[in-house]
């Protein structure tokens, strides 16, 4: 190339072609760039014709997942379900005959290429497995001929790879060129759908078509975000739900339930649990969610040492014990532990998951800790639980109550400990600055004799809830509880139930870096929109209350709900999986209750509630 061109700049030099010109070179340039590509591609296209020819060039423009029309009736029999994406691309696949009339090309069924769920995988917000980086793109319908005259090529014996599943029923030994050689992958084992999977899809379907609920005496509208589906998703919940409580455990740790303290909600959960006799089961078949009960309170106080700064202990010891009943019971490992839930309203409890992976992903938590920067708690599928303190476990709701928005004559007010980083900030700036606003430290002797702790909520417009070494506080809940509007000051924190209830409704939420602003940003709020507010947290309090009896609309049920609704949220999913399988009215037929010709419905078992 070179001494061509240094031939052709002699002779153009000699022949003043283009003139010398700097135009007439670069035109020239571009005419050799032109020539050298096309002779790129028509080598390109050599070479792939070359290498494509003996297998056809069906192989190579075929989609991978096309089913053959002459093999359907024996390969989508009951016996092998398929994959839901299988299934979804089952399209037409015309082999092209070869060249030769005698000769006629013939379709081979290789063992479906698909890989095992990763157990490090998030798939929460994936459709399908199908879509993972690890699934090799390979080709699962080879094309070869039938009558071939190379009588010296032995035959390639293809087994797939053993299943931990059972044996796979495909064909054990074909006969097949050896090119091209594909190894192929476990196939992806489907499950039938239970009863309770059934329920939940029937439930999901409900809820999509709630009525609208425009005058309920029991619901206050304005507080929820959506009063027509709460209402009809707890009509099911109370209809449907049932739950079954392990019986593993030894105490204190375990079904020993503590009614009295900050981290009180978790102990009165347990309680009103087990007392249960609606939601709770003794078979576990028939159950949709699993409890594990313990308490995040007891785990510290009993496996803690004081002053070590080391919460590694409890870390194993829930560790091993979620171990043990995944190999005693078949339930945990059946869905990787997403049917799972905990209570926990230690500031600890979310630490507590970090060593066992399952448990941290995929279990549902309802944290009172509930702080996304941390990665442990995920938002829509954990649940922010309120922290509630309980001093007095025969008397709960105690004190309950407030005055009227027109007798509130403090605009904020607080008093506590000066835990974590926000407290000293926010005693900085307001601490004695102006007379409407009053914010201490411990609450001074002095003060507290005039006016205690609880009257200063209930004659305060605005409570301040700033977090403390973590991001959750129990003043909301004692805001909630003296009819005080609240003023949560937590970046990061997930309000409780906040796919429930709409907290601008009822509360202000603050940024740390706006507690400069705090007195500007409470007076811009009209009068007439603080007393809305007022009167909204006053018609949520019955949600926040912990009854000795269970009182429909309690703390609980709201859990219940939330809980059961972030699990219906994965239903969606697997109804697609079914139709795709079995078509929309075979679908529906299923979910329904009816049974549908062809063999029982298949789903991916990982994927539905994952």
């Amino acid at each position: 190339m070179k001494a061509m061109g240094h031939t052709t700049r002699s002779a153009m030099r000699r022949s003043g072609c283009c003139g010398g010109s700097a135009a007439g070179w670069r035109r020239l340039r571009r005419r050799r760039r032109c020539l050298l590509a096309a002779l790129l591609t028509s080598a390109a296209a050599a070479v792939f014709l070359a290498f494509s020819r003996p297998f056809g060039t069906s192989i190579w423009f075929a989609d991978p997942y096309a089913v053959p029309s002459s093999r359907r009736t024996a390969d989508l029999s009951p016996s092998r379900p398929l994959p839901s994406r299988e299934a979804s691309h089952a399209t037409e696949f015309v082999s092209k005959p070869n060249s030769s009339a005698d000769s006629a090309a013939t379709v081979v069924l290789s063992p479906l290429v698909a890989p095992s769920p990763s157990p490090n995988g998030d798939l929460d917000d994936t459709d399908s497995d199908y879509s993972s980086p690890d699934l090799k793109a390979a080709p699962l319908w080879t094309e070869v001929a039938a009558n071939s005259t190379d009588t010296n090529v032995p035959p390639l014996f293809v087994e797939p790879l053993p299943s931990p599943f059972g044996n796979y029923d495909g064909t054990q030994v074909q006969s097949v060129s050896p090119e091209p050689k594909m190894l192929p992958l476990q196939p992806l084992v489907t499950v039938p759908l239970t009863l309770t999977d059934q329920q939940l899809i029937y439930a999901k379907g409900e809820i999509d078509r709630a009525p609208f609920v425009y005058d309920d005496p029991k619901l206050y509208a304005p507080v929820f975000r959506n009063v027509s589906v709460f209402k009809r998703s707890y009509e099911l919940m109370e209809s449907i739900l049932k739950v079954y409580i392990y019986k593993d455990g030894s105490r204190p740790i375990f079904h020993r339930p503590e009614l009295k303290g900050i981290y009180a909600s978790e102990g009165w959960f347990m309680k009103l649990m087990h007392e249960n006799k609606n939601f709770v089961v003794k078979d576990p078949n028939k159950a949709h969610l699993f409890y594990l009960p313990y308490s995040a309170h007891r785990l510290e106080q009993t496996l803690y040492v004081l002053n070590s700064h080391n919460i590694q202990p409890l870390m194993i010891f829930l560790r091993n014990y979620v171990n043990e009943i995944s190999v005693k019971y078949p339930f945990w490992n059946r869905t990787g532990g997403a049917d799972h839930f905990l209570v926990a309203c230690h500031d600890w409890g979310p630490y507590t998951t970090k060593w066992h992976h399952e448990l941290r992903r995929n279990t549902i938590k309802a944290l009172c800790n509930a702080d996304v920067s941390e990665g442990v708690f995920i938002r829509g599928k954990d649940v922010s639980l309120p922290e509630t303190s309980i001093r007095n476990p025969r008397r709960p709701l105690r004190d309950i109550g407030g005055k009227p928005a027109s007798q509130r004559t403090i605009l904020a007010f607080f008093a506590g400990q000066m835990h974590g980083r926000v407290r000293p900030i926010l005693l900085q700036y307001w601490s004695g600055r102006d007379e409407n606003i009053k914010i201490y430290g411990p609450l001074p002797k002095g003060v507290a004799r005039k006016m205690s702790y609880a009257e200063h909520m209930k004659s305060s417009k605005f409570c301040i809830c700033p977090m403390g070494y973590e991001v959750n506080s129990p003043r909301i809940v004692e805001a909630i509880y003296y009819e005080c509007v609240p003023v949560v000051i937590a970046d990061n924190f997930v309000l409780p139930f906040e796919e429930v209830l709409d907290w601008h409704s009822f509360s202000v939420v603050i940024a740390e870096k706006d507690i400069a602003n705090l007195k500007d940003i409470l007076l811009r709020i009209p009068q007439s929109e603080y007393v809305t507010m007022q009167m909204n947290v006053k018609k949520l309090q019955k949600h926040f209350l912990w009854h000795a009896k269970p009182v429909k609309g309690q703390v609980k049920f709201v859990l219940f709900y939330r809980g059961t609704h972030g699990k219906l949220s994965k239903v969606r999913r697997t109804f697609r999986h079914v139709k795709r399988a079995r078509g929309p009215a075979a679908a529906k037929d299923e979910v329904y209750g009816g049974r549908s010709q062809g063999g029982p419905t298949s789903i991916h078992r990982y994927h539905h509630l994952r």
